[in-house]
């Protein structure tokens, strides 16, 4: 009896560890995680249907794991149509095994979030902010990039000397 719990309690756990739940955020929430993010933090910007942001998550991901130990925090923020929410955002979760936390931004006039990240921001994607409010760090790359690239910026976020 208690092997039948534990197998259906660990079951269970895999589960929901698997459905991650995605909350909606508005402008309001967006800036606010820019200007109060307590550790340095990248903001991933990207969509289901955005072959290149789909092709850096691995790496994203696996650097933010690599730098967690240093604070990084990696935060995936989807600009994908309200339709999408949150039945294809879940699915591309699981099916890509995302560990990162996922909001969806609930705002569809690009003209007002875009210079809320960055004012050269022209709404491509994948597009990422890379902040670090302690230091003053704040850089911005409206373009997929590589892993080599990412770390390079990462190494650069946590760097302890506020930059020049």
């Amino acid at each position: 009896m208690n092997k039948l719990f534990f197998t259906l309690f660990a079951i269970l756990s895999l589960q929901t560890a698997d459905a991650q739940e995605i909350p909606k955020w508005k402008l309001a929430d967006l800036k606010n995680a820019i200007a109060n993010a307590e550790q340095p933090t990248i903001i991933n910007f990207w969509a289901t249907w955005c072959k290149p942001c789909i092709e850096e998550m691995p790496y994203l991901q696996e650097l933010a794991k690599q730098y967690e130990n240093q604070g990084v925090k990696l935060i995936l923020v989807s600009l994908d149509m309200l339709e999408y929410y949150p039945g294809k955002l879940k699915a591309l979760a699981k099916k890509h095994k995302i560990t990162a936390p996922v909001v969806f931004l609930d705002e569809t006039d690009a003209d007002l979030f875009c210079p809320a990240v960055d004012k050269e921001w022209s709404g491509a994607i994948p597009a990422s902010l890379f902040i670090n409010n302690k230091t003053g760090y704040r850089k911005f790359h409206e373009s997929q990039l590589s892993k080599e690239s990412l770390e390079t910026e990462i190494r650069a976020m946590i760097a302890t000397e506020k930059p020049a």
